[in-house]
């Protein structure tokens, strides 16, 4: 008689329990900081770092790698939904937003980071068994599971439509923008494919950390010793930029906690310099920064105005955000003065000052690098809601202005609603007075910048300049 096996008795596995990782937790928190309260991920992000790094979790590189998760998952959100739109066997509405979540970071993992397939599953698995529990992780596994079957350069030829037969979808999809910014940006750059492209997926790099040295303060120099050799550069335009090498701490330099150099992009650093040297017929003893918050541009102007013996205002509607302005220039060697005022109803008389500025609220277009979750929010009827404040403020803003002084409209976004049509509405009293000023051909004030345009105004551009697509439009009050 043959002798039976011995019966097993279960044959499943063991439960493993899932392995809580910090870098991949945090930036899951990150995301639902985001989708929930419609936070911004530059200013969630930070505080984040710094919990994780005072409890010991993390280290430089863990850091990095949860930025780029974070930033990563944004940027290319709508490109991962098309993709798991087809790995998931219901409408992506319908699927929780915190299981969608962590399927975004696994696509990012897979399709845009060097992560081996197996590590970015197992550990997105992992994640999904500790933020959402066993049942929903076995949905999160099988999904990924169906994504590991191409690349990205293989999904977007399944997902993407053909370019001649849709540029702008084909577009949108291929580098992550809503259709109608694709649009408005390739309206607004003119030319073919090839500079769209590029501006796009300009859009899609981590932008460098660009400081500035407050003049009178600290100087290019200074910063660019104090980084070391090979933790900065000079910036490219502005002669008191320098460009921190990647995973540069800015607080780590003596000027920066001193209050005497910032972090300010070069293109926010070209527009206050342009308004600063543009020419003026008469006295030259008062400055006004309009829409100041958060002080960046006042920090600047400030620090310019008090070489020459003149004073800035800098007025800022919004309380919080008028205290941000009074930090960034306290300190500063010159007379300043900051009110929390609103432009468009404003506390100075008329005809008060010789230099303005107004950074007028926008879209914000120019600087999706900063703020890719902004590109996912944004809807063309923002555009309508902005328009007429940012009319109001430049009519208010040239009423400020004495005759022969000259006035700066600024906008971080190269929308033509937001830029030139705003201006020539002004001038031409659509909706208003007409203004009586005059055009000042901006582009001699940024000498050695190129591509900028017919003038007279100025437009720059990430992918030509590097530097966020800030808007210039120079005036001067004839009468």
């Amino acid at each position: 008689m043959s002798q039976q096996p011995p019966r097993r008795h279960g044959t499943r596995k063991p439960y493993r329990r899932p392995k809580k990782d910090p870098v991949r937790v945090l930036a899951f928190e990150a995301l639902r900081a985001v989708d929930e309260r419609d936070a911004y991920a530059n200013l969630v992000l930070p505080p984040l770092l710094r919990k994780a790094r005072a409890a010991g979790d993390f280290d430089a590189r863990d850091a990095a790698l949860a930025t780029e998760l974070v930033y990563g998952s944004l940027r290319r959100q709508g490109t991962y939904d098309a993709i798991l739109a087809q790995c998931v066997d219901r409408p992506l509405r319908e699927v929780d937003p915190p299981v969608l979540d962590v399927l975004t970071l696994g696509a990012h993992q897979l399709l845009g980071t060097r992560i081996p397939p197996h590590a970015a599953v197992s550990a997105t698995v992992d994640l999904a068994r500790v933020v959402l529990g066993d049942g929903r992780a076995k949905f999160v596994n099988a999904v990924l599971r169906k994504l590991t079957a191409h690349d990205l350069d293989g999904w977007l030829e399944r997902v993407a439509p053909e370019y001649d037969e849709d540029p702008e979808d084909h577009l949108g999809v291929v580098h992550a923008h809503p259709r109608w910014i694709v649009s408005a940006l390739w309206d607004a750059l003119g030319g073919g494919r090839a500079g769209i492209e590029e501006l796009l997926a300009a859009d899609n790099e981590r932008p460098e950390v660009t400081l500035v040295a407050r003049p009178g303060r600290a100087t290019a120099e200074e910063l660019l010793a104090a980084a070391g050799e090979d933790g900065a550069v000079p910036g490219r335009w502005s002669p008191y930029a320098v460009r921190l090498a990647e995973g540069g701490e800015p607080g780590a330099l003596d000027a920066v906690r001193e209050g005497r150099a910032g972090v300010q992009d070069e293109g926010s650093q070209l527009v206050a310099l342009a308004l600063a040297a543009a020419p003026l017929d008469g006295p030259d003893r008062t400055w006004l920064d309009g829409c100041a918050g958060p002080g960046g541009k006042a920090a600047l102007l400030g620090a310019l105005a008090a070489q020459r013996g003149a004073a800035l205002v800098a007025s800022e509607k919004q309380p919080h955000r008028a205290r941000l302005v009074a930090r960034s220039l306290d300190g500063n060697p010159g007379p300043y003065t900051v009110i929390a005022a609103d432009g468009t109803r404003p506390a100075w008389r008329p005809g008060a000052f010789d230099r303005v500025l107004v950074d007028v609220p926008c879209t914000g277009l120019g600087a999706l690098r900063r703020r890719p979750e902004a590109r996912w929010r944004r809807r063309p009827e923002d555009l309508d809601g902005f328009a007429p404040l940012q009319r109001e403020l430049l009519r208010q803003a040239l009423a400020a202005v004495r005759v022969g002084g000259v006035v700066g409209y600024a906008t971080c976004s190269p929308h033509p609603a937001e830029t030139r049509a705003v201006v020539e509405d002004v001038l031409k009293g659509r909706g208003g007075p007409a203004a009586e000023a005059e055009w000042i051909d901006a582009r001699p004030l940024m000498a050695g910048v190129p591509e900028l345009g017919d003038g007279p105004d100025v437009q720059l551009w990430p992918h030509r300049h590097g530097t966020d697509a800030m808007y210039l439009a120079l005036l001067r009050r004839t009468a």
